[in-house]
């Protein structure tokens, strides 16, 4: 029965015609439901049974021999779309003149770390990489002269520069090199040179002559020419590729965002195979196999061309449409004659998502053939035990050599691809990485010698000869003991200087107050003349005036309690209703009137957490009152009021000038059953439209009216009209039209900007990306944007961006539409940033050391002036006190110490016979007790910002449990990360100081925080909108796997600029961590993959400047300190954990 249609709210009487949200009784129901779930029951039950052969495809470890899979359905591939990311086409810049390196590194090694080698295949010369260039070593230096002597032989550079060079490999015939480079945009191609000799090759030759020896002569000059900002000529650019050995480097891949690795000629060294990487949400490539065409010198080569042959598989269950979701696929592929690939791949994570610290001993790597004409597949080496990767073959292509772990040791291992017999040859190896994501190979490439009589590997930091011969039954075995190739090389490196910024932290600590710069929670009236909001934990109402600037009113509160969820009520802007937070009695709604300064506490709203209550646009003293519950959280609990979490409605009477009660009763309180995400609070806005009879719910992607007056069907569910969709929004407001079925205007922040449409289709989802935005988009924000609203009679536009308030008349926009038509990328940005209008809103507190200091003096037991004076003096004596002051132990222990600590700094540490303790101040015997600094944790993470109400926090309460009193997250938020921590200075959580890098700067395709930085225009704008939400407190941001240098140098020079600190994630991807050293990074979060490091890497990491932060709980290539610490200490029973954690 549905529910007669309503005007304005007169009476309770009116709201007892609602439907609750449970329908009547249906029989019918019942057996409709009995019959869904027996087919559903049947079709899980044939899914399992009967798998389909693709999804089965090497969706799990075959172990058996030799077992062979034919593809005969459509790849999934065919039928998706890499056309997506990037957004936008990188503008034109060279890593190596673009960007300035004015040190210069240079020394001599005889060792190195992770070297990818070959070796040719007629004179046995080894090519190999190292620091991100490219040496040669005759094969004299394996001669058996020369392994049985302890004189290393000279290494000699082939390719030397700023770009990082990696992965040589030698043509069939032995006369070219391919090789992966980052030159030019900084995204990894595969390049193509020609190759003489070692000798012939030498670009640091003592005996160089003509143009080298030219360019030789005014390196120097030319290199400080570069680091000095002056544009490199024609001619210069000619020398320095001819120093660098790169003058006549061919590019055979033009990858403008994905990355290729690890290239192979084809037999007929007409083309190469080569593992391309896809990133998906996560930065974590999956790789396929990508076939490549040497093309013509000169030809121009279409980004991405290619053809893939080998390609990811799916799991069971997922249709083509989530191709691009798998984070799963083959690499390190080797030719097997001219149409058979061998190639490894993970397959312990079997279910598209790739998993961190996995068992090495039960194997995850398998090693596959595929036929390319045939296209069927067979396992050549099976994952367990101890797993199989790094395939490589011998020179007459019988012979199968791998890497796998066996117990505590790592072995080179031979199959016999005739025989099928295995041959454990060593076990002396380097661990493999297969137990991470591992682009630069989960084992250094190695190679036979040109007659099979040996292999030639890297491990322990040494290239090793491993001499084999061939058993009675025709299989390769070892036939000796294996020996170091040893080499000396000299390293050449150009590097930037390191970013650092000042950061005063003590000075910002210890003011009188301090500034809120996030704000949240915006609302506006509706005339655009007033807006309300939250700043940590406390709501103003701003009113704009012309005349003078106005700073924001604190809204009238009955109590200190943290406040949120602010709104105007329609017809009488003086009264805000907000909510109140209890993290015993969770959410509480209070009304307010700004002009009386009188509150109002609203009773008889059911316990539980709630957000976003709203009034209806009525005029009466009786309205309707809407809200959303969620259930329980992470902060919160989930045990207490989780219940039917959605959308509530009830009724309540608006208070006269007479009333002198300070409370207000919500009456009839009801569940409406509609499809509101109750899940997403601080993106969810809710308004009544055409009085009480309808509701407008803008959410991340979706804006939709539900229609209250109409009631609900015969299940209880209100009608939802959708009115608007993003693609990729994570805000979205509306204008709705005059009949209610449409949005005259939308808004939407897509990718940190603010855009707005109108007159848009309902079938086309706003979005942002060029070539495939809604027609006549336009772009508003120039750095970045949040909490996107329009005032109630839609003719303005509203947003926030730090404590700038941006508003701008819809109206206007139009003014700029020639502009918008004609600029594809940046939607008129350069026109509509002239209609903006924007407001500082300047909101103070008082800081800890102010509180401190007065709640000092006030709790003095004193009356004498000079001891209240000395009031805020804590003395702590009879303690054992560490300074930090020496260099050992013994030096920085004092014992019988005193330490004197006066408005939040330490003011002395003295021995007890040398204190004299002011009157009147505070003092603790501490008997003897150990007093240390407080730890810094310069990588923490947490979760608590992320969640909306303003709870308190056990997080930082455990931090603090543990002596940890200063924080930085590498990874938060730029909005609600800045309000946490001002919420801790502000008094409101009980935590240690806070420092954050905002959002992540993210590569790969997770749309709230992918960005591009394809200029410097963009890159300054990351930076600024992380400064602007965090003032002061806000000095580092992180570059989370962009894939191209180009866009993680544009970031180093804002950086610079803006006294910013780069705190990359590092760990994974070996190669870009070099490049993050090299490029002057401030830190490398996470430690390298690679276990052990030799003299190359510890070399330029000591000289360079730029910091580690190793995480040992999150250990790459070992075992994680996670596992270490749950095997070796009682955790839930840890007195501390067990009062401050949650769990």
């Amino acid at each position: 029965m549905s529910s007669p249609k309503m005007s304005d709210a007169k009476s309770s009487a009116a709201a007892a015609a609602w439907p609750t949200s449970v329908g009547a009784s249906n029989p019918s129901r019942f057996r409709r439901l009995f019959k869904f779930v027996l087919c559903l029951s049947l079709a899980s039950a044939l899914t399992i049974s009967l798998p389909s052969p693709w999804n089965v495809f090497l969706g799990r470890d075959v172990q058996s021999k030799d077992v062979k899979q034919s593809r005969f359905l459509e790849d999934p591939a065919h039928e998706w779309k890499d056309d997506i990311w990037p957004l936008r086409p990188q503008t034109p810049w060279d890593i190596s003149t673009d960007y300035p390196f004015p040190r210069k590194l240079e020394y001599d090694v005889t060792e190195g770390t992770w070297l990818r080698l070959d070796v040719h295949p007629n004179t046995g010369d080894i090519v190999f990489d190292m620091v991100g260039d490219i040496y040669c070593l005759p094969a004299v230096a394996y001669s058996q002269q020369q392994l049985s002597s302890d004189k290393p032989t000279k290494a000699v550079p082939i390719l030397l520069g700023v770009p990082h060079d990696s992965d040589p490999h030698f043509s069939p015939d032995g006369d070219r090199i391919v090789f992966r480079s980052d030159a030019g945009l900084g995204v990894e191609n595969i390049w193509v040179m020609n190759y003489t000799s070692c000798d012939a090759m030498d670009i640091r030759s003592p005996h160089a002559t003509g143009d080298l020896l030219d360019a030789l002569n005014i390196q120097e000059e030319e290199e400080q020419l570069l680091a000095q900002g002056h544009k490199e000529t024609e001619d210069r650019r000619q020398r320095r590729l001819l120093r660098e050995g790169r003058s006549g480097a061919q590019r055979v891949t033009n990858e403008t965002y994905r990355f290729v690795s690890d290239a192979r000629f084809h037999p007929s060294g007409s083309k190469i195979i080569a593992t391309k990487w896809y990133t998906s949400g996560r930065s974590l490539g999956a790789g396929e196999g990508w076939e490549y065409p040497i093309p013509a010198v000169g030809a121009t080569i279409e980004a991405g061309s290619g053809k893939r042959v080998v390609s990811r598989t799916l799991p069971l269950g997922w249709s083509p449409e989530q191709y691009g979701d798998q984070q799963i696929g083959p690499e390190q592929f080797v030719w097997h004659g001219s149409d058979t690939l061998v190639y490894s791949k993970n397959v312990q994570d079997t279910d598209g998502v790739y998993t961190y610290s996995k068992d090495a001993h039960t194997g995850i790597y398998a090693i596959f053939s595929t036929n390319l004409t045939s296209q069927e597949t067979t396992t050549l080496v099976s994952s367990f035990p101890g797993g199989a990767t790094r395939p490589e073959l011998s020179r007459d292509g019988k012979t199968l050599a791998f890497v796998r772990r066996v117990r505590d040791k790592e072995a080179l291992v031979l199959k016999d691809l005739v025989t099928g017999t295995i041959h454990h040859i060593w076990h002396g190896l380097t661990y493999d990485l297969g137990t991470i994501s591992a682009p630069m190979g989960t084992y250094p490439s190695f190679a036979f010698t040109p007659q099979d009589d040996a292999v030639i590997i890297w491990t322990a930091g040494q290239i090793y000869h491993v001499p084999l011969k061939t058993n009675t039954f025709g299989e390769k075995v070892r036939s000796d003991e294996p020996s170091p190739v040893r080499f000396r090389a000299h390293i050449e490196k150009r590097i930037a200087d390191t970013v650092t910024a000042p950061t005063d932290i003590l000075s910002l600590e210890t003011q009188e107050t301090q500034r809120v710069y996030s704000l949240t929670d915006l609302r506006v009236n509706h005339d655009g003349s007033k807006v309300v909001f939250q700043a940590a934990g406390i709501n103003y109402v701003h009113e704009f005036s012309s005349e003078k600037a106005v700073q924001p009113k604190q809204v009238p509160t009955l109590s200190d309690s943290p406040y949120y969820s602010p709104t105007f009520v329609r017809y009488a802007d003086d009264l805000i209703l907000h909510a109140r937070w209890s993290d015993t009695n969770f959410t509480h709604f209070e009304l307010a009137n700004v002009a009386s300064g009188v509150a109002y506490e609203l009773e008889g709203l059911p316990l539980g957490r709630y957000y976003s209550p709203v009034l209806c646009e009525c005029t009466g003293s009786t309205r309707f009152i809407a809200f959303i519950k969620t259930a329980g959280d992470y902060m919160t609990g989930n045990i207490v009021a989780t219940a039917q979490p959605g959308l509530y409605i009830g009724q309540i009477t608006l208070p006269s000038a007479s009333t002198k009660s300070h409370k207000i009763s919500i009456e009839s309180v009801r569940f409406i059953s509609a499809d509101v995400n109750s899940d997403d609070p601080s993106k969810t806005k809710i308004r009544f439209v055409e009085r009480n009879q309808k509701l407008l719910v803008q959410q991340s992607q979706e804006a939709f009216i539900i229609d209250l007056g109409a009631g609900g069907n015969e299940n209880g569910k209100f009608r939802h009209d959708t009115i608007s969709t993003g693609a990729m929004s994570t805000e979205l407001a509306a204008v709705v039209s005059d009949d209610y079925k449409s949005a005259a205007h939308v808004a939407f922040v897509d990718f940190f900007h603010v855009f707005v449409a109108s007159g848009v289709s309902l079938d086309d989802a706003v979005w942002s990306k060029p070539g495939n935005a809604t027609k006549g988009l336009a772009r508003l924000s120039l750095d970045g944007a949040h909490d996107v609203i329009f005032s109630g009679d839609g003719k303005t536009l509203f947003w926030l961006l730090g404590p700038y308030i941006h508003s701008v008349e819809v109206s206007k926009i139009r003014d700029c539409s020639s502009q918008i038509h004609q600029d594809p990328l940046d939607f008129g940005i350069s026109c509509t940033k002239n209609l903006l209008s924007y407001q500082e809103l300047v909101i103070t507190h008082s800081s800890d050391v102010h509180r401190l200091k007065s709640d000092a003096q006030a709790a003095s037991l004193h009356t004498e002036e000079s001891a209240v004076s000395n009031a805020d003096f804590l003395v702590i004596y009879n303690a054992t006190l560490l300074t930090m002051d020496g260099d050992s132990a013994k030096t920085d222990l004092l014992h019988d110490g005193l330490m004197v600590v006066r408005n939040g700094k330490i003011a002395a540490i003295l021995g007890v016979q040398d204190a004299v303790i002011p009157y009147g101040a505070t003092t603790f015997d501490a008997q003897g007790g150990f007093v240390i600094p407080g730890f810094i944790d310069v990588h923490a993470h947490w979760n608590g910002f992320a969640f909306y109400y303003p709870s308190g926090s056990w997080e930082l309460e455990t931090f603090l449990a543990y002596g940890v009193t200063t924080l930085h997250n590498p990874s938060a938020d730029n909005v609600r990360g800045f309000s946490e921590r001002s919420r801790v200075e502000r008094g409101q959580l009980v935590g240690p100081r806070i420092f954050q890098v905002g959002d992540i700067i993210y590569g790969a395709g997770q749309a709230g925080i992918h960005q591009d930085i394809v200029s410097m225009e963009e890159a300054y704008s990351a930076l600024i909108r992380i400064k602007a939400e965090g003032g002061p407190a806000s000095f580092s941001y992180k570059n989370y796997n962009l894939p191209s240098r180009a866009s993680r140098q544009r970031l180093l020079l804002a950086a610079r600029n803006l006294s910013m600190l780069c705190v990359p994630e590092g760990g994974m991807n070996y190669d870009w961590d070099q490049t993050y050293i090299v490029d002057g990074m401030t830190t490398i979060e996470h430690a390298l993959p690679v276990p052990a490091l030799y003299d190359d890497i510890i070399t330029l990491y000591a000289l360079s400047g730029t910091g580690s932060t190793p995480t040992h709980i999150v250990n790459y290539g070992g075992a994680w300190g996670e596992q270490y610490v749950w095997a070796t200490e009682d955790i839930p029973n840890d007195p501390k954990y067990a009062i401050f954690h949650s769990l």
